[in-house]
């Protein structure tokens, strides 16, 4: 038996074992117990089982695997460290003054770095490229609230939110499959 399939059976032993005893509860499955707690401290032990269940329920990625949103999370990246080098060799003027070299090759080579970490499903890679994502939508969002925009404006920033905010939302979920301490082997 793989090592896949002996992940499944211990899930669905796991799952039996709950499901079999509907009175068990976080705390052991103690009624009494369960009384005396407070309505926080009940929550608090649902939430906790949902979360053990959640980390359970995770399948490991194989050597050299990495999901989806992170693979297009690189490309990316690549891209914008691509184009920064390209706008500065060609002489893009920004607020119409060429830029330093350092301010170009700093963000370039950090945007370049990141590629190369997500590329290789590394977990500090992907946790930098949400943050800059994170930043990306607060400022979105803060420029929709504060300033008169046109229509075309406003559609455009609501589709920059819609794409930010699943790309982040999607990439939770990578991020514990890449922290997960055992990779699966190759088929």
């Amino acid at each position: 038996m793989g090592s896949r399939e002996r992940k499944r059976a211990q899930r669905q032993k796991r799952k039996a074992r709950t499901t079999a005893r509907p009175e068990a509860t976080a705390n052991g499955g103690d009624a009494a117990a369960d009384a005396a707690q407070s309505p926080i401290e009940r929550g608090y032990a649902k939430a906790e089982q949902r979360n053990r269940e959640a980390r359970e329920a995770l399948e490991p990625l194989h050597e050299d695997e990495r999901p989806l949103v992170v693979t297009l999370g690189a490309a990316i990246s690549a891209l914008i460290s691509i184009s920064i080098v390209i706008g500065y060799a060609i002489g893009t003027e920004v607020s119409g003054e060429k830029p330093e070299l350092v301010q170009a090759l700093a963000p370039a080579l950090l945007m370049g770095l990141m590629a190369w970490g997500m590329w290789r499903a590394r977990y500090w890679a992907v946790l930098g490229f949400q943050t800059i994502l994170f930043f990306l939508i607060a400022a979105t969002a803060f420029g929709l609230a504060l300033r008169e925009l046109s229509a075309v404006q406003v559609i455009a920033n609501l589709t920059l939110l819609a794409i930010a905010g699943a790309f982040f939302f999607y990439m939770v979920k990578a991020m514990a499959r890449i922290q997960m301490p055992h990779r699966l082997p190759r088929d």
